[in-house]
């Protein structure tokens, strides 16, 4: 969101923000230019944190691990179907399984549906960190830490933890010459956050893993922790 927020006070209301994926061979959502407003007493402000609204010749619901649908506002996997969804992967039909359901893509994002029928996404199902019994989305915790006015990228994994069985843990690529300490990030976030949700721990490093598309790979952040454990990397 601050990204965004930044882009249209510099260029003006000229975005419009689309979500798909390559699986359906179309785009699942649009943030229209009209939804994109910066004034905060705006209602259409919370907005910026959406996908937009589901296009015409999609379906899109929201379900839990049962696969069942799930109230409005309730967060669950966003599961989508259009009429060019693909056959399945070349070669990999167990993967072709876990993704294609019934005819439904399985797309492996958390998120809901607003009684305004706005898409929102929380986080990819496989980051969310289950944090004594409660499930921390990486991605929350990370908009709070961007907005730190030192940080330039940051990651936020989940790490062996004998007491809560993961503990939140923030990796930070920092501005050019400045400095922050461990304690100041996390005392940042007490302000945004609730205490179980902030890190526990802060990890400065010069650049973080990415794939040729720019994504971070969390994958390989995740790896040296939890190699050889019972955790799905």
């Amino acid at each position: 969101m601050e990204d965004i927020k930044a882009l249209l006070k510099r260029f003006g209301n000229i975005f419009v923000q689309i979500y798909g994926q390559a699986e359906m061979n179309s785009l699942i959502s649009t943030l229209s230019k009209e939804d994109h407003v910066l004034d905060e007493k705006d209602k259409k402000y919370k907005l910026l944190k959406s996908a937009g609204k589901i296009n015409i010749g999609v379906d899109v619901k929201i379900v839990n691990d049962k696969g069942e649908e799930v109230r409005v506002g309730e967060v669950g996997e966003i599961v989508a179907k259009n009429e060019s969804l693909m056959l399945g992967y070349w070669n990999d039909p167990e993967l072709t399984k876990e993704v294609v359901k019934d005819g439904w893509i399985y797309t492996g994002d958390l998120g809901y549906i607003d009684e305004e029928g706005y898409l929102y996404i929380v986080d990819r199902k496989k980051d969310v960190i289950k944090s004594g019994g409660l499930a921390v989305y990486s991605k929350e915790v990370e908009d709070v830490i961007l907005k730190h006015p030192a940080v330039k990228e940051v990651a936020v994994i989940g790490v062996p933890d004998e007491i809560w069985g993961e503990a939140v843990k923030a990796i930070v690529v920092l501005k050019d010459n400045v400095k922050v300490s461990e304690e100041e990030i996390i005392e940042f976030c007490k302000e945004y956050l609730s205490s179980y949700k902030k890190p526990k721990s802060v990890e400065f490093v010069e650049a973080l893993p990415k794939n040729p598309a720019g994504k971070i790979l969390k994958r390989e952040l995740r790896e040296k922790y939890w190699k050889g454990m019972g955790r799905r990397i």
